[in-house]
């Protein structure tokens, strides 16, 4: 079903097939999806003129002006091959072509399914796209987040996590070694970010939520305060898709699962 996710040693491994080969094969039948799984698909953002061309072709308005509206060429590019990616994941699932697959997209930004294809099979979903790269998740029955980053030596983690960050997550980060404190903030940062995804809310709520992470470093429980905005009894996986880069996947409760 997906050729670019597999699991090896119980980790859930991402590699990110071209935007071509996704976008241009007609996928026959309908994806099937279990309730409480999570299917990952990771895409790299880089194609031809005829493939722009028809991820462009695929965009609601919105979507137009969202690209139109991006400065730089690659910016731009970039938006219309992860956007047209998206809807060629969601028809798989939907059994509808991808031009005709119409999303809402909500206060903070976070696509849905709108109304008129509720009567389709149940699906969620989310996208994070960064540097080249984008990672779908698609679900059933519960909110999904995703997020995806790149690791990077030019943001200032002390300074940034100690804004933003609970008191232990900054703590943590600062004893490590300046050589490691980039990939530390990186792994807090996408466990957050799918989490506030998931509940479609934006990074104002960074600090609302502390990450305590698993002894194995593949999981990590969420821990939300009392008067937050975000809903509690988050779990997240991290998930391993290359040397320089963090990615992480949220869902509430304990019950699900990646299925590859």
């Amino acid at each position: 079903m997906m050729s670019n996710v597999c699991i090896q040693d119980g980790d859930v491994l991402i590699s990110f097939q071209s935007i071509e080969h996704l976008t241009g094969i007609k996928w026959q039948g309908r994806t099937g999806l279990e309730l409480k799984a999570i299917h990952l698909w990771g895409i790299e953002l880089d194609g031809s003129l005829r493939c722009l061309e028809r991820c462009a072709q695929w965009l609601d308005e919105e979507e137009q002006h969202r690209a139109a509206r991006l400065v730089r060429e690659e910016d731009r590019q970039r938006y219309v091959f992860a956007h047209g990616g998206l809807r060629a994941v969601l028809s798989r699932y939907l059994g509808i072509g991808p031009y005709v697959l119409e999303l809402y997209h909500g206060e903070a930004g976070k696509p849905s399914l709108t109304r008129e294809l509720r009567g389709h099979p149940v699906i969620t979903f989310n996208m994070s796209h960064a540097h080249g790269r984008a990672l779908i998740a698609v679900s059933k029955g519960q909110e999904v987040g995703v997020d995806l980053e790149r690791i990077r030596s030019d943001v200032e983690v002390a300074k940034l996590s100690e804004r933003y960050f609970a008191p232990s997550e900054h703590a943590t980060i600062m004893q490590l070694t300046q050589g490691q404190r980039a990939a530390r903030f990186f792994r807090y940062w996408v466990a957050k970010e799918a989490v506030l995804k998931a509940q479609s809310i934006g990074l104002r709520a960074l600090s609302q939520c502390e990450v305590l992470m698993a002894a194995d470093g593949v999981g990590a429980e969420v821990l939300v305060p009392v008067g937050s905005p975000l809903h509690d009894n988050w779990r997240v996986r991290f998930l391993p898709c290359g040397e320089g880069w963090e990615a992480a996947v949220a869902a509430q409760g304990v019950g699900w699962k990646i299925v590859v």
